[in-house]
Formats: structure tokens, sequence, C-alpha cells
């Protein structure tokens, strides 16, 4: 039995919340811990937060955090927030720095020097094999923190970084895509994974438009404050248009785009998620597919439909040509004009 758990509070109690794959046999075996309760709203089973079941479930015991630590936590946090860094990010730097002050929660901050940074390098991050990204996110964190909150220099360059794996982004064809959102039923979940698709859009960004956002006179959406806080514009092809003014009118919203249940509500991303996974089931599509596979997918079939790569960078939002790039190694276009040497031989 493969599971996910995690220490939450719920209804001001200290519980175990358990993830883990639909089964019959796996259900019969959560019911028999004691006082094991499922969660609608979590859509989980939670039982009681005891050092048995943390040490069952391999949770780490709770530390209690040293109050100096915490208050320069705290401090870092308000830094962040005051410096107009995005909540994502602002989340990642505190809980990167709580990890590594958790570290040495005996020691107090004056005295953490380089030396404890390599350490905890080498002894936490490496030897848990965590990844490369999540080093390269807490060493950054704690530089920033020691040298904007402390005014103390750590040297993160005495640590060996690992390179960035380089990986390629995942690409549906045409027809998977077309498969997916064939499959939905359902107006709004359509539409909601169309815009995705047609205009390349990050999950937040689709979350956080408002009707207001799409100017159907210049057949372009706005997107406002998206990551690195700038605004872009982005084609709406006349398809869309005609399915946002049918949406529109069944759904009437008010403030965002995309409501949830209730009128003036933000549609939830684990709802958006769920959209796709229930596309996915009834596609028969079995890759493990996400949302910002539709994102990679927009870019990779319009570089194959030899849309510049310039544009491209524009429409994603990218600062750097590097990281658009990358989709020139996923494209196909290219690449099946090649003739195999193999068709020669006669065999």
């Amino acid at each position: 039995m493969k599971w996910e758990a995690k220490a939450i509070k719920h209804r001001n109690e200290a519980r175990i919340l358990i993830y883990f794959e639909n089964k019959p046999e796996y259900k019969q075996r959560i019911r028999k811990l004691v006082d094991a309760r499922w969660s609608a709203t979590r859509g989980a089973w939670h039982i009681p937060d005891t050092p048995e079941n943390r040490d069952r479930f391999g949770i780490e015991q709770v530390v209690i955090f040293d109050p100096k630590h915490h208050e320069s936590v705290e401090s870092f946090r308000r830094w962040l927030a005051s410096k107009r860094y995005s909540q994502s990010t602002i989340n990642t730097y505190t809980d990167a720095l709580k990890a590594f002050l958790i570290y040495y929660n005996k020691k107090p901050i004056e005295e953490i020097n380089t030396d404890d940074l390599i350490r905890f390098n080498n002894d936490y991050i490496l030897k848990n094999k965590l990844s490369s990204s999540y080093q390269n996110q807490i060493v950054n964190a704690i530089k920033l923190h020691f040298r904007s909150i402390e005014n103390k220099k750590l040297d993160p360059d005495l640590i060996h970084r690992p390179k960035r794996e380089k990986l390629l982004p995942n690409v549906l064809s045409k027809d998977e895509v077309k498969k997916i959102l064939m499959s939905l039923r359902n107006v709004k979940h359509r539409m909601m994974l169309s815009l995705i698709y047609s205009c390349g859009l990050r999950r937040s960004e689709l979350l956080n438009l408002k009707p207001n956002d799409i100017d159907s006179n210049r057949n372009i959406i706005i997107i406002r404050q998206s990551k690195g806080k700038k605004d872009r514009i982005v084609p709406l092809s006349d398809k869309i248009l005609l399915m946002l003014r049918e949406y529109y009118k069944s759904y009437k919203p008010k403030v965002w785009l995309f409501e949830g249940q209730h009128e003036y509500e933000q549609y939830d991303e684990r709802s958006l998620a769920s959209v796709l996974k229930s596309a996915l089931q009834k596609s028969g599509i079995t890759k493990p597919v996400t949302l910002h596979w539709l994102r990679h997918s927009y870019a990779t079939h319009l570089l194959e439909n030899g849309t510049d790569l310039r544009y491209i960078q524009e429409l994603l939002g990218h600062n750097s040509s590097k990281t658009t790039e990358i989709y020139t190694h996923v494209s196909t276009r290219n690449i099946q004009k090649i003739k195999s040497p193999f068709d020669e031989l006669n065999l």
C-alpha cells in the first residue's frame, strides 16, 4: 500500500491526513485504525496525530522551534512581502529557511556560519537525496535571509551546486489534445482546459482571469501581474471567442471568469486538476498528463506551425529566450523530414 501522509490541524485537532489509492482493501485497513475518520472536504482519511501514528506513516516528530529562530523566519517573511515577492516565493523561501533553522535548532542564529551551511548541504540535503532544485532553493533562501535580515554574509559558492537537470518538456500530440477536450461535456470544464491550451496559460493565470481581461474587440486576453509581476497579452482565437460567449451566457461570472460553486468565489486549483484527471480517464489517455503539459503543447505546436521563437517567448511570458529554446528539442517539424538510412537497406 502506497500512501502520502502529513500532519494537519483539523477542526482544532492534531490529525494526520492520509492519501492513498482508492481500493476497498486499503479502506478496510485504514478503518481498523483507532479513530480513523473520512473528510469529505479534504477527500482523504485522517487519524489522531500520535507518536505511534507518526512512526507508522513515517512522519518526523514535531520539533519545538526556538522562539528566536521563529522570529527570524517571520522577519524574513515580512521583508519578502515588503519587497513584493510573490506569495509562492515567500512560502518557498520561508519554508526552506525554517527547515535549515530547525536543523540548527539549538544553535544561536548569530553563531551560524558558512560551515553550517556546507554541513547542512552534505548531511541533510545530499544524505536524504533531495532534488537539486530544492538544494538551489534552500541555499538561495538562506543566503538572502542572512544578507537582508541578519546583515551577515554566508558564502554559498563554497557549496558544490549541482547542474540543473535538462529535462525536455512533456508534449501531447494535437490528436491527444483533441481527445482530452472532446471528452468533456461540461461547458465550464471544457472552456477552462481549452483556454489553457489555446493561449498557453499557466494554471494560476487561468484562475486569476476576470471577465474584463477578455478584449473581444481586439481579439486578445490580458494576463495581469503573472510570474515576475508582468502583464502580457495573448491572441484570442475566433473559435475560443465563440466558446467564451456561450460560456458567459450560461454562467454569467461576476468577479472571476471561472468561479467556484458560489458566486464571487475563485475556482479551486484542486478542482481544476480533477477536471483534467476526469478528462484523461474518459479519453483513455494513460500518460501522467498535468495542466502544464497543455502549455508545453501549445508552445511546441506553435513552433511546428512555423511561429517565430521570439513571438513564442513573448506569448509565454519568458524572461529569457533560452527558456523558450527548449521547445526546439521536442518539435518534430524538422525531425520527421529526416530519412533514416535503415530505409535504404535492401532487407
